[in-house]
């Protein structure tokens, strides 16, 4: 799936294949807001889309420097989303270039929170999006397991 792609996980992700958790796609696919949040706050994985950014090229075009980036949009409000995937297909239509990170939703959440971000986007590109904002983002990331 995903051009080739493989989501290669942390522990809680083994065996990945990239696919959608089938709860939270029928959860989003019915329309069921509060049965999404509740598999988000279950820990659903997600993917966050990492891209190569360019820094510098050198002079006639020789060696240049990059570094891999997670990826957010700003509105025009100024409110910005970091961005998130339910599957290397949806992540695939948004950009087949981005390379999948799979994270459980909780701990996306909280990353989202703690880089300042005011929400998450899932499945930007489609076919159904979701944002992830206010008061349940914040439910969300308390969800989160830590090994303590």
């Amino acid at each position: 799936r995903g051009d080739g792609r493989r989501s290669d996980a942390p522990t809680g992700c083994a065996g990945d294949e990239g696919d959608a958790d089938p709860a939270l796609r029928a959860a989003l696919e019915s329309g069921d807001a509060e049965g999404v949040l509740t598999r988000l706050r279950q820990g659903a994985r997600l993917l966050v889309p990492i891209v190569a950014v360019l820094d510098e090229v050198a002079a006639g075009g020789g060696d240049k420097s990059s570094h891999m980036a997670s990826v957010s949009l700003v509105q025009a409000d100024g409110r910005r989303g970091l961005l998130a995937f339910t599957s290397v297909d949806t992540l695939a239509a948004w950009d087949a270039r981005a390379r999948p990170v799979p994270a459980t939703a909780p701990d996306v959440a909280a990353a989202a929170l703690e880089e300042g971000a005011d929400g998450v986007l899932v499945d930007i590109a489609g076919p159904i999006r979701f944002a992830l904002d206010g008061d349940a983002l914040r439910r969300v990331a308390e969800a989160r397991i830590t090994d303590a």
